[in-house]
């Protein structure tokens, strides 16, 4: 029996003084975050929350976040971590869904988590700096006694599409994740880890929050991304470990400011997640600032680990490495048989970060789960050397006139025009090819658009069912907690009107 909060005791014991968690007011040592993880078990059970009862928990990338976390962990409950800027009835739906039992909401995003509380009819605690306010007549002593299957967390999905699902992981995916990232990352006590990442999200949750505190390093907190506070918490902190998803990597790209090499001296590992990394922008990150980005990738379904591009590696543009170790991928057809290497298909994979199931879905747990093997709904290919190269979202694929369109493809070759900084390529209804290749465009500071200039480009590097017929301008793509582009929250219903004009007045 292992709970997942064992790490931070462990260290607390050994090396209390170590420190665990920095941000820009001060640090905690293991002890600290120990004690205070401690205070809110003992609140939890005083409060009549048992193992196995689940709590909504809402605050974003801050010390207390982790406390409250591990602490959730060693009474036996189960965290129920939502994003930052969830609506009440956001909330209210997951809460309901998931039967909690009481909601933790952060002093500064407490208006939409209280109110859920009330609509649910179940306790509020707010939560301030030094978990002021909540108390425990007696902390608890010794996290409680879990199995590995025991579910440990449920993490809603984005409901792309339909409602959101809550991803149920275990102590053993977290504590398997951790242990696996410790091995491949080659962390020890003397590593400092750094993210600007939402740790309500997998990835910022496993691959770094649980990773940093199964190694006994430290980690270091950004609660939002910007960009020259991102490059400050590096030089301050000298970070040798740092993980963001695209966006923040690109967003470092193009900041102004004075940051060069001397600022990533101290960084031995880059990892990036979330969504694919433009091989531009890895390539421009690396002559600037002369960092190498590795680049992994995973589901919340798999604790975000499943692949990843490790420095021993070759270099592959495109590619997201192997399986991690104890894991497998396999890619598959629609029939469910295997392919050879270099042939598209559906990735597969299993492991012991795959997740115990969707609370309270068994159908769709069947849909995904099937004889151990989690079906992505990712579309890639494995090449000779077993390297995994992700091509699309299955459901992202454009079908134009009979041939496939990848849009990451697409996206990987505009990424490399020098008016470009970020870009979204996605399928639009067409009465002629039945879905058109259409392109939103965000410029460079000082670029002016050019559609014309822009698909003459395009067509000497695309073949020409690939290159977007339809191109439209925006100021940002919309994105997630993370940083992830949501291509889905793009209207396609205004694509087609808007690039019309654009080409008729391209100023």
């Amino acid at each position: 029996m292992s709970n997942a909060a064992h790490p931070v005791w462990d260290y607390a014991q050994s090396d209390p003084e170590r420190v665990a968690l920095r941000d820009g007011g001060g640090s905690w040592s293991y002890r600290t975050l120990r004690d205070r993880a401690r205070v809110v078990g003992g609140a939890l059970l005083h409060a009549g929350v048992n193992a196995g009862d689940r709590v909504l928990f809402v605050a974003p990338s801050v010390p207390e976040f982790v406390a409250v976390h591990y602490g959730i962990h060693a009474a036996g409950a189960i965290a129920v971590t939502a994003n930052t800027m969830s609506t009440t009835p956001e909330l209210e739906y997951i809460g309901d869904d998931a039967g909690v039992k009481l909601v933790i909401g952060w002093s500064g995003v407490e208006v939409a988590p209280q109110a859920a509380a009330a609509k649910l009819g179940v306790p509020y605690w707010p939560l301030r700096h030094g978990l002021a306010g909540i108390g425990a007549p007696v902390p608890l002593v010794e996290p409680h006694p879990t199995d590995d299957e025991d579910t440990a967390a449920i993490l809603y999905t984005s409901g792309t599409t339909g409602k959101p699902k809550g991803v149920e992981l275990t102590h053993g995916n977290l504590i398997a994740g951790a242990s696996i990232f410790v091995t491949v990352h080659g962390l020890t006590p003397e590593d400092r880890l750094g993210t600007a990442l939402p740790l309500f999200h997998a990835y910022g949750q496993v691959c770094v929050m649980a990773t940093a505190l199964r190694a006994g390093s430290s980690l270091s907190l950004l609660p939002r991304f910007d960009a020259e506070s991102m490059v400050a918490m590096l030089r301050r902190d000298e970070l040798t470990f740092l993980a963001g998803v695209p966006t923040m990597w690109n967003g470092m790209l193009h900041a102004s400011g004075d940051s060069n090499q001397s600022d990533f001296a101290s960084l031995r590992i880059a990892a990036s997640g979330g969504a694919a990394l433009p091989v531009e922008v890895s390539r421009a990150f690396e002559d600037r600032f002369g960092c190498r980005i590795l680049e992994g990738y995973g589901l919340t379904e798999s604790t975000a680990a499943a692949l990843f591009h490790g420095p021993d590696r070759p270099r592959k543009p495109g590619s997201v490495g192997v399986a991690l170790p104890r894991c497998e991928v396999r890619i598959r057809d629609e029939q469910g048989t295997e392919l050879s290497a270099g042939e598209v298909g559906e990735l597969y994979f299993r492991g012991p970060v795959v997740m115990k199931r969707y609370w309270n879905r068994p159908e769709a747990t069947a849909e995904v789960l099937q004889d151990g093997w989690l079906r992505t709904g990712d579309l890639g290919l494995v090449d000779a050397d077993g390297d995994v190269r992700i091509v699309g979202r299955k459901k992202d694929l454009v079908i134009r006139g009979g041939y496939n369109v990848y849009p990451l493809e697409v996206e990987e070759v505009l990424y490399q025009h020098p008016d470009i900084m970020e870009v979204a390529v996605i399928g639009i209804p067409d009465d002629h090819y039945g879905e058109e290749v259409a392109a939103v465009v965000v410029l460079r500071g000082g670029a002016r658009p050019d559609t014309s200039a822009l698909r003459d480009w395009a067509k000497e590097r695309l073949s020409a069912y690939k290159v977007p017929h339809l191109i439209v301008y925006a100021p940002e793509l919309p994105k997630g907690a993370t940083g992830k582009v949501l291509k889905h929250a793009i209207d396609r219903g205004s694509i087609r009107a808007a690039a019309e004009r654009t080409v008729a007045s391209p100023e």
